[in-house]
């Protein structure tokens, strides 16, 4: 039987991406044990950024489905108030690393973060919670950009691997792409969704890795904690995301070259100190 196919990007000359993967319809529900286990990173984990448009007739719940995403996934990632869409609006469907924790007794927002390593803040807007939602036993939270130690077998039965795109199997694509910016450092090495961070002052120029079309051009928001950033769809069928941007100077459905400025070096969203957060999807990241 034939799947409905998402309707991407405004823009034909965009190249479409791939959705998420699997994610559950509800980010709290009450199924019984379902264990811990982690949601998929993106297609065939590449963790692919996709834009749909919304058209006559969606509901959050039916774009979510199509997806295979969360309702709450979609939200997020969009700050949607009261999770309003209406058409012609136009969604990023931004892939959520993390865990699905089934509530035990004794469990709280605070300790769950701290289990995992996560930002309570996150945890609260994913899920559409307060701090003074009562946790059920056998209630499902969503933990975005949650960590898992590894659990030895001797202790569970089973051995838990931390949720990593499998980069080795990723192409490489010697010489394609450019370092964002010139000088700085690399302030932290692989991490996340392909990505590494290169630190430099406020207002250093990035420049595009490769030649290709913009595909999110966002200011401002929580953005899953990319504060401003830009995405650039290319021809080879990868994306680069360029995050905590202090301004971006390009539009969605724009043709970009390699080595021209999208905008600046910043310190916005979910950032430590100026840098930007440079990743690479579908592909190795060189630098």
């Amino acid at each position: 039987m034939a799947l409905l196919e998402a309707h991407l990007n405004i823009d034909p000359s965009i190249t479409p991406s791939a959705p998420l993967a699997i994610v559950d319809d509800s980010a709290i529900s009450s199924e019984g044990d379902v264990g811990t286990s982690f949601i998929d990173a993106g297609k065939a984990g590449t963790g692919q950024i996709s834009i749909y448009v919304v058209r006559k007739g969606d509901t959050l719940a039916s774009i979510a489905k199509m997806f295979s995403v969360s309702s709450n996934t979609i939200v997020w990632a969009n700050s949607l108030r009261g999770g309003v869409i209406s058409e012609g609006d136009q969604l990023v469907i931004l892939p959520v690393s993390g865990i699905k924790h089934t509530v035990k007794k004794g469990d709280t927002i605070q300790s769950i973060a701290k289990l995992y390593k996560a930002d309570t803040n996150d945890i609260l807007s994913y899920n559409d919670i307060t701090i003074d939602t009562k946790l059920n036993i056998g209630d499902v939270v969503i933990v975005p950009d949650g960590e898992l130690a590894t659990v030895s077998p001797s202790s569970s039965g089973s051995s838990k691997e931390p949720l990593l795109l499998n980069v080795n199997n990723f192409p490489s694509f010697a010489g394609y792409y450019q370092r964002p910016i010139n000088g700085g450092h690399k302030s932290q090495g692989l991490h996340g969704y392909n990505a590494v961070d290169l630190a430099a002052p406020v207002g250093t120029p990035i420049y595009a890795s490769a030649d290709g079309v913009v595909i999110v051009s966002k200011v401002g928001g929580y953005n899953g904690g990319y504060g401003t950033y830009v995405v650039i769809s290319h021809t080879n069928g990868t994306q680069t995301v360029y995050g905590h941007m202090s301004k971006d100077i390009v539009r969605v459905g724009q043709h970009v070259e390699q080595g021209q400025i999208i905008g600046a070096v910043g310190n916005t969203g979910k950032s430590t100190g100026p840098h930007v957060h440079f990743e690479i999807r579908g592909a190795k990241n060189p630098f």
